[in-house]
Parts: structure tokens; sequence; C-alpha cells
């Protein structure tokens, strides 16, 4: 009985470490702010993200906020900064607040969208802070009083993809708790267990199984989001640098549990290997 307990013990904990290893990645790396936006910030180094994030940015100024006698003198700036916007000083802290706005933009309830987005019709980027640089850079050269628009959105995602944020949004949290449980049911696996080298074997081959699965299910959604195409070339721009980052990141975790399995399967060996010397 007691290794019948043991046995159950050792799937429900695999089970629920099944569930809750990609949905603690998921809550420190998507859902919180400070997570995405150290995921997703090298997207703002990419040369072709950063055209399209420039053009957008100064396509945004619209005719009647430059008098037409200095549009000889803004044209020239508005041409540079279409093609180097990282060249701006300050450009780093503005794209840094271009991801938490995006962020928030995202991650918040529908409702409160802006009504351009059309409620959860799909996810963007908010270029704002960008649009802000070349304001305040526009604003320098010609003491013009340009003001820079709170909102300035750019459709990234589609709709079956806002509806998964907000499941990820709901579910992703619980990643803890479910890890806490997991634990709880190696911990009563091996003092149930007559023989706990099985426990530190079972687990530990379990890890390894886990690990190989998370990394097939993460190379298929990866390569179903990727192979999608938006017709939108920032768009697919965006989701390819992003799916790149997720799977390396979450591939660090795939990593440690792979190394985590091997360790709990040697020491199981070692101990029934052990065990075995003092019985002879």
């Amino acid at each position: 009985m007691r290794t019948f307990v043991s046995a159950v013990a050792v799937l429900i904990g695999l089970v629920m470490a099944a569930v809750a290893v990609p949905a603690m990645w998921a809550d420190r790396n998507i859902v919180q702010e400070d997570g995405f936006v150290a995921l997703t910030a090298p997207l703002g180094k990419d040369p072709a993200f950063q055209q399209r994030l420039a053009a957008a940015a100064v396509n945004s100024f619209s005719s009647d906020q430059i008098p037409g006698p200095v549009v000889e003198i803004v044209r020239p700036i508005l041409e540079d900064a279409a093609q180097s916007l990282s060249g701006l000083p300050g450009y780093s802290e503005a794209w840094t607040e271009t991801l938490r706005k995006s962020h928030r933009l995202s991650f918040s309830d529908p409702n409160t969208l802006p009504a351009e987005m059309n409620g959860v019709s799909s996810l963007a980027l908010d270029v704002a802070p960008l649009v802000g640089l070349v304001a305040k850079r526009l604003a320098e050269v010609t003491s013009l009083p340009l003001e820079s628009p709170e909102q300035v959105l750019i459709p990234v995602g589609q709709p079956s993809q806002r509806q998964l944020v907000e499941r990820v949004t709901a579910y992703a949290p619980m990643g803890s708790a479910v890890a806490v449980g997991s634990a709880i049911a190696f911990v009563l696996a091996l003092v149930a267990a007559r023989r706990r080298w099985t426990v530190l074997a079972g687990a530990g081959a379990g890890a390894l199984v886990l690990a190989a699965v998370w990394k097939l299910a993460a190379d298929a959604v990866g390569g179903a989001v990727d192979g999608s195409s938006s017709g939108n070339a920032m768009a697919d721009i965006f989701k390819h640098e992003f799916v790149a980052a997720s799977t390396a990141g979450f591939g660090q975790w795939i990593l440690a549990a792979m190394v985590a399995g091997a360790v709990l399967l040697l020491a199981g060996i070692v101990l029934r290997a052990v065990g075995g010397r003092r019985r002879s």
C-alpha cells in the first residue's frame, strides 16, 4: 500500500510540475511588467524593427502641426530620425517606456481600452514615448511648441492572440501555488516510500521526460505563432523576435529541469547501489 501511495504521489507531483513550470515562467516574463520589459528590450536593437518604429514615429506628425515656413528645416530632421531613431538621445529610455505602456495596454481590462483598439480586437504597441522623442528634437531645433500625443497605437497582434493573453493573465499567477502542491506531493512520496531511491529515480526520470515535452511544446507553439502572417511588417518582425526571445528564455528553464532531473536520477541510482552493498 505504501508503495502504491508513493507512486501515485510522484505521478501527481509530475503532473502538477508540468503545469507549474510553464505557468511560472509566463507569469514572471510575460504577465509581470518588469519581466516583459527585460524579455523584449533587445527587440529595440533590431535594425529592421528600428526602421519600422522610426517610420511610425515620424509619420505620426501631421502637416498641420508644422508651419509651412519651417517645413524645409524640419524635413531633414524627420528624415534623419526615420533612418536612425536609435541615434537620438534618450532612445533607450523611450523604448523602455514604450514597452511598459504597451504592456499595460495589452494586459489591462479590455473594457478600459481606447476606442481605436476596438475593444479586445488585438494587441498593440504604444509608441507615444518614441514620438515624444522626435517631437523634443524638433522643438529643440525649431522652437515650435510641439505637443506629444499621449497614445500612438500600432497593432501587432490578432484577436486570437489577445484572447490568449487574457487566459495567460488569468492562469499564469497560479503557477507558484501549483508548484508548492507539486513539492508537497514529492515530499509525501518520500515519506510513504519503502524504497526512497525509487522516488528519487522516478522523479528524476519524470523531470527529464517533462523537459523533452516542454521543449517540443515550446517549439510547436513558437512555430505556429511565427508561421502566421498578420500582413503588417512591423507586427511580423515584433512577433518573430518575441517568439525567439521567449523560446530562448524558457529554454533556460528547460535546461535547469534537465539538470535537476539528471541529478535526482543519479542520486536514486547511487542510493540504490549503496543500499544494496549494505544489505550484502
